[in-house]
């Protein structure tokens, strides 16, 4: 072969190599479920349980996913993806994660916690000053017995109005409180009602808005409660993120998860070329399922809510699941290390966020980003010990089994935690080796 043929071969060898990795990436291959531990036969009970919900008009429809060993044993879509032209449920669907996008910006936070660039004892003023200063809203004198029959919500539950007086906050505010939901920022207590922060507009960013939330007063001193930020909180991560990296939020995942992983329909925006697979919202109501008037939930093409503001599919979340439950690794790249999933995946929390949040009041402790189940039995959980991943407010769930070298996921986009656990028992009761 002439040195000028090998000249012109070399930009079809690097085309061809390059495919290859796109393939490699993105893709999950299935195996028999009787070679990854499973019967077949008792698989096909996870649609048998879904169908239960689906015939009770609890959902339209969803989508179920098992990998065990890094292939897919279960892959299947349930019911239809909308109730108007009752189209089947594609396998492809694209969900709104809502609260399961917290585990993807937990990662991003770890990546920069790897590269040196933050520390979990950071105090969020290191990244945004407008945090340095925070007050804490404590109950005024004859108002603590409203308070605490309250939980601490500053009414949220109903009762009452509890005044407050602002404190100083005994520490300030660190990146893994933000982590671990201790930061008492927006959580819904007594500070947020005592806020005034401005409302988000259309046109905000991550860098316009989250200075802003400075302003906020925190629910409780810093590190003393569990209670859910279930938006400021994974928001603040993702600026510091963004601050950390020198990237919008979503180049940084899109350059160090989304593309290498090959989750191809993974990002913020509901984009119109992939209209016909985006699963509608829906509500119960007594007349049955109704559309939501508002089908954008948290999604935005501008403010990147590492938060809640995800849309991915079954298979796209998967990819990302199994490099987590594969020790950091997957196709050859490695994104975090063995050890840094295990500090995500450890119970920073004891047993503080016990019993909120739909978790069980004993045997489920909370890490960086994620539920942790310590004790199955005490937790009354078909899982194994150990296992933890977290849930999105319209339904979608992932849950990461490190004994067992398995994920699973269920994505719907109405809220029903009875099929999440009919899910569990119909995974594991198939499981057999």
């Amino acid at each position: 072969m002439t040195h000028r043929l090998i000249r012109s071969l070399v930009p079809v060898f690097a085309a061809c190599a390059v495919l290859t990795m796109r393939l490699e990436a993105g893709t999950i291959v299935a195996g028999k479920p009787e070679d990854l531990g499973f019967s077949a036969d008792r698989l096909a009970r996870i649609h048998d349980a879904v169908q239960r919900h689906i015939d009770a008009k609890s959902i339209a429809g969803a989508v179920t996913m098992v990998v065990r060993n890094g292939r897919i044993a279960h892959l299947e879509g349930h019911g239809v993806i909308d109730l108007e032209t009752n189209r089947p449920m594609p396998k492809d669907a694209i969900f709104r994660l809502a609260s399961m996008s917290k585990p993807i910006t937990a990662v991003a936070v770890m990546m920069m916690l790897e590269e040196g660039k933050l520390r979990l004892t950071d105090p969020v003023s290191r990244f945004i000053p407008e945090f340095k200063g925070l007050k804490v809203a404590v109950p005024k004198p004859g108002f603590e017995a409203a308070a605490a029959a309250q939980g601490g919500r500053g009414g949220r539950g109903g009762g009452a109005p509890v005044e407050v007086d602002l404190v100083p906050a005994s520490r300030e505010i660190t990146v893994r409180d933000l982590l671990t939901h201790g930061s008492g920022l927006m959580s819904g207590g007594l500070g947020q009602r005592a806020s005034s922060v401005a409302q988000r507009g259309p046109d905000d960013t991550l860098a316009t808005y989250i200075p802003k939330l400075g302003a906020t007063v925190l629910d409780f001193q810093p590190g003393t409660l569990w209670r859910y930020s279930g938006l400021a909180g994974f928001d603040v991560l993702s600026r510091i993120v963004e601050i950390t990296s020198g990237q919008t939020f979503d180049r940084f995942l899109k350059a160090r998860l989304f593309d290498p992983l090959g989750m191809k329909d993974t990002g913020f925006a509901l984009l119109p070329d992939r209209a016909t697979r985006i699963v509608p919202l829906y509500r119960r109501t007594q007349g049955g399922l109704e559309k939501l008037p508002d089908q954008s939930g948290l999604s935005s093409a501008t403010y990147f809510s590492g938060a809640g503001g995800m849309v991915s599919t079954a298979e796209d979340y998967a990819q990302f699941a199994t490099m987590l439950v594969s020790g950091g690794e997957l196709n050859g790249r490695r994104y975090l290390s063995p050890r840094t999933i295990e500090l995500m995946a450890s119970n920073h929390t004891g047993e503080m966020a016990g019993g909120q949040m739909g978790m069980s009041p004993r045997g489920i402790g909370f890490g960086l980003g994620v539920q942790v189940v310590d004790d199955p039995v005490a937790a009354d959980r078909r899982v194994s010990k150990g296992a933890w991943g977290w849930a999105g407010a319209y339904g979608t769930n992932v849950h990461i089994e490190p004994q067992e070298k398995m994920v699973t996921i269920i994505l719907m986009q109405t809220s029903t935690p009875a099929l999440q656990r009919d899910f569990e028992n119909a995974v594991f009761q198939a499981l057999v080796k």
